[in-house]
């Protein structure tokens, strides 16, 4: 028994019917395939006999295709794939690889937009940041303007410098630049007319105030300006006599300059007079120093010097003894050996005095004709000729000598010096430079001191001699 296998090119083939059912079934197995593939598959699989095992690719198997009426069913299947590729073109499901570039494509695109916006908005705010910054500066160039108008500007304070109060100094600036700002710098009154006109009259009392503010401001910084480590309360003084002199010429208006404001430009002055005196007190210090050294420098010279001499004549000594004992002067030799031991005893104090830096001569010292009767000098020197420490003192800085009242070595001269200036602390003429050593006490004061802390004196004059002094005097007649 036979039957027709319809092919998808019309062509027809005759294979025997003796195949089983079985076997049927078999070539009904659908095999998947790609959508473009179906076209031309579809009618390949009524064309073409059932494939071996190993080439099934882009064949359509159909299931229960009817033994009878295989061209029937066959033009149905070309219907179908007719209405199928019509789908296709339809919704242009032609080639799904490029659509798939496409969408890439598109995604790329989209990721490099955000990327731009992102860049665009990154740029957005570093401007507005910029934009930001200037308008701030603006802000405060228009408030350095304001200020400067009414005569605050940042000039050049003494204490810009100072480690300790460059941070006082730039709160008090900035809360002066406030008062300004904010009108706490003057005060007028508020219901003044001018030409029977209330506005008038607030712009002439806003004149007023800006114009005795201005004038007021140049005179604090002209004060700071000429203040000194010494004349504080000189320049606080000016400023004051500004202030009133503001109060008298706008009492039409009750214009004044407030207390707030002038106590900020007053502790402004005190700021700079602060600096100005450490400053002064540190030269001073430091002068002090060097003078200090050159003072043990010399000790140090004279005391080499003097063992030199010393150890001389200790050779001189022995050669005498033995040139005595060669010629058999017994005697002298031990009249020598006497000397001798006085220039030994003499090199080892020597050595002491320049091993013990603390050991030296303490001296209370006056000058009535320069300071008057009652101011006394306490110092210290450690040169083998004390007087000559002495002598230097009244040399050139002073018009008559110093008369000397005690003069006494010590072992520990550096601590009996600084008890008599710790007790003498409050009576010091000079309370910046410390190594000014005056005070304001009498002879007999330091006495009584040093005996009350049982320091062993030899000697100690109470009364000056004063002798070019007291000639003067009776030479003018006094």
């Amino acid at each position: 028994m036979w039957t027709e296998h319809v092919f998808a090119d019309g062509a027809q083939a005759i294979a025997p019917l003796a195949r089983s059912r079985a076997e049927a079934r078999a070539l009904a197995t659908r095999t998947a395939v790609s959508p473009r593939a179906e076209q031309s598959a579809a009618p390949a699989a009524l064309a073409e006999p059932a494939p071996s095992s190993g080439s099934t690719q882009n064949v359509l198997v159909l299931e229960n295709i009817p033994l009878v009426g295989a061209r029937k069913h066959a033009e149905k299947l070309r219907s179908e794939v007719a209405r199928l590729q019509g789908l296709i073109d339809q919704y242009g499901l032609q080639d799904v690889a490029a659509l798939d570039d496409l969408k890439r494509h598109l995604n790329q695109e989209v990721d490099d937009a955000r990327g731009r916006v992102a860049a665009a908005s990154a740029e957005l705010s570093s401007r507005q940041a910029d934009i930001a910054a200037t308008e701030a500066s603006l802000l405060d160039l228009r408030g350095a303007v304001e200020v400067q108008e009414l005569g605050l500007y940042d000039y050049e304070h003494p204490a810009e410098d100072s480690v300790a109060l460059a941070t006082q100094l730039e709160a008090l600036r900035a809360d002066i630049k406030t008062a300004v700002r904010t009108g706490r710098a003057t005060q007028a009154t508020s219901n003044f007319t001018f030409n029977n006109s209330t506005a008038k009259g607030a712009k002439f009392v806003r004149d007023m105030s800006k114009l005795m503010l201005r004038s007021y401001n140049a005179e604090a910084e002209n004060c700071v300006k000429a203040v000194r480590a010494g004349n504080l309360a000189t320049a606080q003084k000016r400023l004051t006599t500004a202030m009133e002199q503001i109060a008298r010429l706008g009492t039409m208006i009750d214009l004044s300059i407030t207390p707030y404001f002038h106590q900020l430009r007053l502790r402004e002055l005190e700021i700079a007079n602060r600096h100005l005196r450490a400053v002064q007190a540190e030269m001073e210090a430091d002068r002090a120093h060097r003078e200090e050294l050159r003072e043990q420098r010399k000790a140090e010279k004279e005391l080499a010097a003097e063992k030199a001499r010393l150890e001389k004549e200790r050779g001189h000594y022995a050669n005498t003894i033995a040139a005595l004992e060669a010629n058999g002067d017994h005697e002298g030799a031990e009249r020598m050996r006497a000397r001798l031991a006085d220039v030994e005893h003499a090199i080892e104090n020597v050595d002491y005095r320049a091993a013990n830096i603390r050991a030296g001569y303490v001296y209370v010292i006056s000058n009535v004709g320069s300071f008057g009767p009652d101011v006394v000098k306490i110092g210290l020197t450690r040169r083998l000729e004390p007087m000559d420490r002495v002598n230097e003192l009244g040399d050139a800085s002073v018009p008559f000598r110093f008369d000397v009242h005690a003069l006494f070595f010590a072992d520990d001269a550096v601590s009996i010096e600084a008890m008599l200036h710790q007790h003498f602390a409050d009576r010091r003429i000079n309370q910046i430079n410390l190594r000014r050593e005056y005070f304001r006490a009498t002879p007999t004061e330091v006495r009584e001191v040093l005996k009350a802390h049982s320091v062993e004196l030899l000697d100690f004059k109470l009364e000056p001699a004063a002798e070019e002094y007291l000639a003067t005097r009776a030479l003018q007649g006094g």
